[in-house]
């Protein structure tokens, strides 16, 4: 397999994928959290991986909880909030990619004024079982 194939660099419509999607996960952010990151970039991370870093994602309302000392409630807040949006998240990924997403991990560091990363494991081309969006556990704790 090539790298290319690997990576697929270009759509169809001559715009970077990985562009594609940084844009697509500040659309995210803005629909779950009132506002976007300041930066996104997203990056292959070997050919079944993608990772998607952005910057500044802190809500005035998060921030002033961090000034109150209050990292670990964010960070928990911040969690609840991507798990409980796993659809929004991983949509676009396997919309542009053409590949269903097998596992969505997100995180932040509060300490890093706001810096989070989403990452997606993508099933091989061809798979034709559930994706993550379909495989929920409504009894899960994220506390």
């Amino acid at each position: 397999m090539s790298t290319k194939e690997q990576h697929p660099a270009e759509t169809d419509a001559g715009t970077s994928l990985l562009l594609e999607i940084s844009n697509a996960m500040v659309r995210v952010y803005k629909d779950q959290f009132g506002r976007g990151p300041e930066r996104a970039r997203a990056l292959w991370a070997g050919p079944d991986a993608l990772v998607v870093y952005l910057e500044r994602t802190l809500t005035p309302a998060e921030r002033n909880l961090i000034r109150l000392g209050e990292h670990e409630r964010v960070r928990n807040m911040r969690i609840f909030f991507q798990y409980s949006a796993v659809e929004g998240f991983c949509n676009p990924i396997e919309q542009f990619t053409g590949r269903k997403v097998r596992a969505f991990l997100s995180g932040i560091d509060t300490q890093a004024d706001g810096l989070s990363i989403e990452s997606f494991v993508l099933h091989p081309k061809g798979y034709d079982g559930p994706s993550r969006t379909e495989i929920t556990d409504a009894g899960a704790s994220f506390g």
